[in-house]
């Protein structure tokens, strides 16, 4: 009897699994713990709804892969099946590296490592304990394998990672700025001289595609309040770092705690499972106790974040004047009654930076009937020209209301 499994999701309808190998990927412990850890951060404090996971992400990202690969095979592209199936895990797998609250803690809990890097090796260590099977996701991750669309699908300018979390986000969200046409896109697939790109007929929806993650990027991931929750997160557990450096008994014993005092530098891929034994529960936990913390500093930033006390924040086009910075530190001196050092923690700056599409790197390609190739920016009457290649970088102060 074939093997099926289906999962009902909220956005695409039934998801199915129809390889013994996905399942038992699915149900490994690593890939379980993806449900702890919110795909969109602190944004629940924006917009309540935001409370899905990197696991509702990948498994949406695997479900847009099969229909890409069915689409791509309906048009003549050879893929056999252990081509398919690797693609299928290359995306499942493709953001398991992810630490606690995904982003916004990544550069405090593993510093100078990428969740990519981690995630590389979770495969790597994951390959080896299914007996040699995801050696293709693996090529197909890394860019290796010779079908170099199949890479693309997984990490790319029109890849299904991207068309899942707008679609997702967007729906979670409510904010309408980020709905694509992704099935439309997927329609239009087409991969030339190996090479993924979208036939002629699909100009307008990738157009709508690179705008909508513009205006997301804005408009929900970058918004000002949820940029400056993020921060007083960055800020708690920078705190905790250093009060744990000055005397470890400052905060209890914990897996957090090993990896803020670095204790896992330059060995993570042996403390692999204690890596993956990490989530958002950890960080939640801390700060809840933490907001009764001796510290001023440390249990007014976590009681912050546990009753939504955010910092105010501003966002503007031209670099934070010093004179606002010594301000806003001279403020929360006053109000809190602690040092001219300890008020770093509550007045700081930082640049925000996003572009609609980037021309110089990997390419959106556009397939004409008549065989002509052209990079989206250069079509005639394109809307992404140039002005919107060009990135926007934006300036913000986080300080104490």
């Amino acid at each position: 009897m074939r093997f099926r499994k289906i999962i009902n999701d909220p956005v695409y309808g039934f998801i199915t699994i129809d390889k013994p190998l996905i399942f038992e990927i699915i149900s490994h412990p690593w890939y379980q713990r993806l449900r702890r850890i919110k795909q969109m951060a602190l944004a629940h404090l924006v917009y309540p709804g935001a409370v899905h996971t990197r696991l509702h992400h990948s498994l949406g990202a695997y479900h847009l892969m099969g229909n890409a690969l069915t689409e791509l095979k309906s048009k003549g592209i050879e893929i056999n099946e252990e081509e398919e199936t690797g693609a299928k895990i290359a995306i499942l797998l493709h953001d398991i590296g992810h630490g606690p609250f995904s982003h916004a803690l990544e550069s405090v809990i593993m510093k100078d490592m990428h969740h990519e890097e981690l995630s590389l090796l979770l495969m790597k260590q994951l390959n080896e304990q299914f007996r040699g099977q995801l050696e293709t996701a693996i090529d197909i991750f890394t860019n290796a394998y010779p079908k170099k669309f199949l890479h693309q699908l997984v990490s790319g300018q029109l890849d299904v990672d991207r068309m899942d979390y707008l679609t997702r986000d967007s729906f979670f969200t409510g904010v309408n700025e980020g709905v694509i046409g992704y099935d439309r896109i997927i329609k239009m697939l087409a991969v030339y001289n190996g090479e993924l790109m979208v036939e002629e007929k699909a100009i307008y929806s990738i157009e709508k595609f690179l705008v909508a993650r513009r205006l997301m990027y804005w408009q929900v991931y970058l918004h000002k309040t949820v940029l400056g929750a993020e921060m007083i997160l960055v800020k708690i557990l920078e705190r905790a770092r250093q009060l744990g450096l000055q005397d470890e008994n400052n905060i209890e014993d914990s897996v957090l705690k090993k990896f803020l005092l670095n204790q896992y530098t330059g060995n993570i891929s042996a403390n692999l499972d204690a890596f993956c034994s990490l989530d958002d529960t950890d960080v939640s936990y801390a700060i809840k106790q933490w907001s009764n913390h001796k510290d001023k500093v440390l249990s007014t930033l976590c009681t912050g974040v546990m009753d939504r006390k955010l910092f105010k924040v501003k966002i503007q086009n031209e670099p934070i004047a010093l004179a606002d910075l010594q301000a806003a530190r001279k403020n929360a001196m006053e109000k809190l009654g602690i040092s001219e050092a300890d008020a770093a923690f509550f007045g700081f700056t930082g640049e925000a930076e996003n572009r609609t599409y980037n021309p110089y790197d990997e390419k959106i390609n556009i397939l004409f009937k008549d065989g002509a190739v052209r990079n989206i920016s250069e079509v005639d009457n394109a809307l992404i020209q140039t002005n919107l290649s060009t990135p926007v970088k934006k300036f913000y102060i986080c300080y104490l209301k």
